[in-house]
């Protein structure tokens, strides 16, 4: 009886420091994950956020090629969990007859260019204590039909380019647009050099949602939405 009462206490107390995972441990990927309250989850070397019940995201890189260190501290306790990455196959697109300025831009938008660059990079950096980010996200339009997806490396007007690290919806102008997830708008720009009408969303934790190429915006800068709500 001791023995079985011994058996009962150690697995309640092995369930308190389990971490669960929702998502793939494939590269390109984001993971939610679950712990305890009050703990410390670290990944790799770094320490990422904690919702006050327990949960916190993690990206996995586009061509990250190395286990991946999950660490929890809690009471005293250290449990280490190490994942392997899953290695993703990308597409190739190519895209012709694109505006050449586009494509290699001229030197005197060289500056716009940085400045924009600064306010999106600034916008995606926030790691607010919104938790939003744990719900599940909806597409931005109805009868979505997916143009570009997320890694493809990028052959434009027949040069190579960065891998692409979005997904593209093709629609009809004019087609209304809605807000994938509950979150608060970070930067509101209606005219950037590469990405024209431009929004991005706070979602908490460092998730954020970038919508470009907008014929109109209806939303201001600081801006809660609800996800669907048309923006």
């Amino acid at each position: 009886m001791y023995k079985a009462l011994f058996l009962l206490i150690f697995l309640l107390n092995s369930k308190v420091f389990a971490i669960e995972f929702q998502g793939k441990f494939i590269q390109g990927h984001f993971i939610i994950g679950k712990t305890e309250p009050n703990s410390e989850i670290w990944i790799d070397k770094k320490q990422v956020k904690l919702t006050k019940d327990g949960f916190f995201v993690f990206g996995i890189g586009r061509d990250r090629k190395y286990d991946i260190v999950i660490t929890s501290y809690k009471n005293g306790k250290k449990t280490e969990i190490v994942k392997k990455i899953q290695k993703r196959k990308y597409k190739i697109q190519r895209i012709d007859g694109l505006p050449e300025k586009k494509v290699t831009p001229p030197k005197e938008v060289y500056e716009r260019i940085k400045k924009e660059n600064k306010i999106i990079s600034d916008a995606r950096e926030i790691e607010s204590d919104l938790s939003f980010f744990k719900n599940e996200f909806i597409y931005p339009l109805e009868n979505a039909i997916v143009t570009g997806v997320y890694g493809s490396q990028r052959i434009l007007n027949g040069k190579p380019k960065w891998p692409y690290y979005g997904i593209d919806f093709a629609a009809k102008e004019g087609t209304e647009i809605k807000a994938m997830l509950d979150g608060k708008a970070t930067m509101v720009e209606k005219d950037l050099f590469y990405t024209g009408g431009t929004l991005i969303f706070d979602h908490g934790h460092g998730i954020s949602t970038l919508y470009m190429h907008l014929q109109k915006i209806y939303v201001e800068k600081g801006q809660s939405v609800k996800q669907g709500d048309v923006i």
